[in-house]
C-alpha cells in the first residue's frame, strides 16, 4: 500500500521554511552539504527530518530521509536506495527520476559517496558509479535495493526517537547482488592505502567520473 504525503499543516514554520526553499534535488543537495556532519554520532543517531532540522546536523542515512520528506512534497517519490558494503558500513541514497534518466543526493564522510547528477539509465549503473569512491581500508559494495518509503507505515518523517526499527528494515530488504572483479578490488584498495599514506586527512577525489558527482 502506498501512502501519501503529509499536509503542509503537518509541519513546523521552520521544517516549511526548508521545504520550500529546496524544491530541486540539486538544492536539496546544497541545504545537505551546509548542515554540520556529524561523525562522532554515526551509529549511534538515526534522527528523523524532524529532529535533523531541529539540530542542525545529519549523517548520511539521516540526509536519504531528509531528502525523501523535502522533495516529497514537491513531487518526487521518496525512493532510497540501500547501498550493502562486505565490512557492514552501509549507505543510503535518495534516489529521483529526470528526463528518464536516475540521480541521487546523498551525504557521506567521503566526497565520493555524496550525490550524483540524473545521468543513469538505470539504478544499477547509479550504483556502479559508487564502487570505486566505495572502496577503503574495509569497504566494498556487494548489493543494492530500491526501496519506496512509502510502503512503509512508520513514522519516518517526523519520529523523535532513533528510527532503529528503520535501519534494521533496511538491512534485512532483499539486495540485488553487485559481483565485481576481485582483481579490480585489491587494487582499487592499494591505491586508497597508499593515498592514505601519504594524505591521511585529504579528501579522495582521484577516481574518474567526477564530472557526474553533484
Amino acid at each position: 500500500m502506498i501512502h501519501k504525503p503529509p499536509p503542509r499543516r503537518a509541519f513546523t514554520r521552520k521544517e516549511l521554511a526548508v521545504i520550500r526553499a529546496h524544491r530541486t534535488p540539486r538544492q536539496a543537495q546544497r541545504f545537505l552539504n551546509a548542515l554540520r556532519y556529524d561523525h562522532h554520532r554515526v551509529g549511534t543517531t538515526l534522527r528523523s527530518f524532524r529532529q535533523v532540522v531541529r539540530e542542525g546536523e545529519t549523517h548520511c542515512m539521516e540526509a536519504a530521509l531528509v531528502a525523501a520528506v523535502v522533495l516529497e512534497q514537491h513531487g518526487y517519490p521518496p525512493l532510497v536506495v540501500s547501498l550493502e558494503s562486505q565490512d557492514d558500513l552501509d549507505h543510503v541514497l535518495f534516489v529521483f527520476k529526470h528526463r528518464g534518466r536516475w540521480g541521487a543526493v546523498a551525504r557521506s564522510r567521503d566526497a565520493g559517496l555524496h550525490g550524483r547528477k540524473p545521468v543513469f539509465r538505470t539504478i544499477r549503473d547509479l550504483v556502479w558509479s559508487y564502487y570505486d569512491p566505495y572502496v577503503d581500508f574495509t569497504g566494498r559494495l556487494t548489493g543494492y535495493a530500491l526501496v519506496d518509503l512509502r510502503e512503509l507505515t512508520y513514522d519516518w518523517r517526523f519520529n523523535r526517537r532513533n528510527m532503529w526499527w528503520l535501519e534494521q528494515f533496511l538491512i534485512t530488504y532483499l539486495h540485488n547482488p553487485l559481483r565485481s572483479s576481485n582483481r579490480r578490488y585489491r587494487q582499487l584498495r592499494k591505491r586508497y592505502v597508499a593515498f592514505r599514506k601519504r594524505h591521511p586527512d585529504a579528501p579522495v577525489v582521484y577516481y574518474r567520473g567526477r564530472e557526474r558527482w553533484s
